[in-house]
């Protein structure tokens, strides 16, 4: 049955993106990026190539999207959008599409995206890239059935942090706890 997955990187003290919204940490950890690469032991980006071949749709909030937009400069280079499935950006702005992406622009409740999404998903899973907090407007909703975390050896002491909600033990079942290079990969299904 298909899901609705939130797989991000984190830092051990719980932040996805440093306080100017950067990735730059991720980047400079062994193991972060294929340029950033571990001494040959099998790191998240591994694992990431068989996640990606199941989902059928992604979602990611306005902040994500414009740090992706300039980090990659896909205005200019549209042929760097890693994403050939259809992708939803929420927002409450006008923001530039990239040229030949299958992009849709949303906003308002996420249970009305949700739907849209499940049924271009085509029966595979849902990627919430993130941020943290529009994946716990889907996780307020009941949407979200799992969390996928990669741990990385990083503390930044602030930033964006990974979900801002109160979710306690009796809402995650933890299914998945193993190392991958420098960082340790936890998944939680999600009780509802």
């Amino acid at each position: 049955m298909a899901k609705t997955v939130y797989n991000t990187a984190t830092t051990v003290d719980g932040f996805i993106a440093d306080p100017d919204n950067s990735l730059e940490w991720l980047f400079s950890t062994p193991g972060g990026t294929p340029e950033a690469q571990s001494d040959g032991a099998e790191t998240p980006l591994d694992e990431m190539d068989e996640f990606m071949k199941g989902v059928g749709a992604i979602c990611m909030g306005s902040t994500t999207y414009e740090w992706i937009l300039e980090y990659e400069k896909l205005l200019e280079r549209p042929e760097k959008w890693g994403y050939p499935q259809p992708a939803w950006v929420l927002t409450s702005r006008d923001l530039p599409a990239v040229p030949g992406a299958k992009i849709t622009f949303a906003s308002g409740d996420v249970a009305a995206v949700h739907a849209a999404m499940t049924e271009a998903a085509e029966g595979k899973d849902i990627w919430l890239i993130g941020g943290g907090d529009l994946v716990g407007q889907f996780y307020d909703k009941g949407l979200l059935d799992e969390i996928r975390v990669s741990l990385a050896p990083v503390f930044l002491g602030a930033g964006a942090p990974l979900l801002p909600r109160r979710i306690l033990a009796d809402r995650l079942e933890l299914i998945e706890a193993k190392p991958s290079g420098q960082f340790a990969t936890l998944a939680y299904r999600v009780k509802h």
